[in-house]
């Protein structure tokens, strides 16, 4: 009986120490990949990311870039939150121009990163109109003439109509993104979509960033939104801030370095 006794103890023991061992050699499973939605602003529409989002793609992300409706950040963000609701796990979550605006009232548990992209981050209570402010942050050129107004068809305006904002042709390269070429500016122009003029008068509801990561992407030769009030809005947030030297449009003009941030973000 000893020896069967000891003949047991012998084998339990080896049992336990091959499965401590195939333990230890097992990887731990890896955390899964969050999804990348990349959120377009005013006077541009989804094209806009079409070279971020390769890059991110060919890392093996997901990435999703769904249409913002340009019409004010309660409404924006809502539609946003829909795109949020099919994505299954974590999200990082990416604004540019206005688009900072809406995902800064987009509250989703899942969003476990935000990367503003010479985006608004506003406080509560403030309209985006704050940020270009030409006592504090000088230097915006997007003012008549280079920004022009039209009556639109809108279901969400009223009787069906609403006045919106575009940037002029003549002036969407120079004040936009002058620092892409011109069969590029070509087509971004192309693609522009006008925003709501009651979008920039709209106050901000608590923002997300306030308890979420974020990074912040600076393009120090913006014309749109001045460096000085990018940079004063990545402060207040406490981001994680890295400037290129880029107009508006750095998601165009940079899309690596833009990708790179993103996938920084991503972890």
């Amino acid at each position: 009986m000893t020896i069967i006794r000891i003949l047991r103890t012998t084998a339990l023991t080896v049992f336990i120490a091959i499965v401590a061992l195939a333990a230890v050699a097992m990887p731990a499973s890896a955390a899964p990949r969050p999804t990348v939605v990349l959120v377009h602003g005013a006077f541009a529409d989804s094209t806009s990311w079409d070279g971020v989002a390769a890059q991110l793609r060919g890392q093996g992300y997901q990435v999703v870039t769904p249409d913002n409706p340009l019409r004010g950040p309660a409404y924006d963000s809502a539609a946003i939150q829909r795109t949020l609701d099919t994505v299954e796990g974590p999200i990082v979550l990416v604004g540019h121009s206005y688009g900072g605006f809406v995902i800064s009232n987009v509250h989703d548990p899942d969003v476990v990163s935000m990367v503003y992209v010479a985006a608004f981050a506003p406080a509560q209570g403030e309209f985006a109109q704050l940020a270009l402010d030409p006592i504090r942050f000088p230097g915006s050129q997007l003012l008549p003439p280079a920004l022009q107004v039209k009556m639109v068809e809108d279901q969400q305006g009223v009787a069906g109509r609403n006045l919106d904002a575009y940037v002029a042709p003549d002036y969407f390269h120079d004040v936009f993104a002058q620092d892409v070429d011109d069969a590029t500016a070509a087509q971004m122009l192309a693609h522009q979509k006008s925003i709501a003029v009651v979008a920039n008068l709209e106050p901000s509801a608590a923002p997300s960033w306030a308890d979420t990561p974020t990074r912040y992407l600076v393009s120090a030769q913006d014309r749109v939104i001045p460096p000085s009030s990018q940079r004063f809005m990545a402060a207040r947030m406490g981001a994680q801030t890295s400037e290129l030297d880029a107009s508006h449009a750095s998601l165009v003009s940079h899309s690596g370095d833009v990708a790179a941030a993103i996938a920084t973000a991503a972890g």
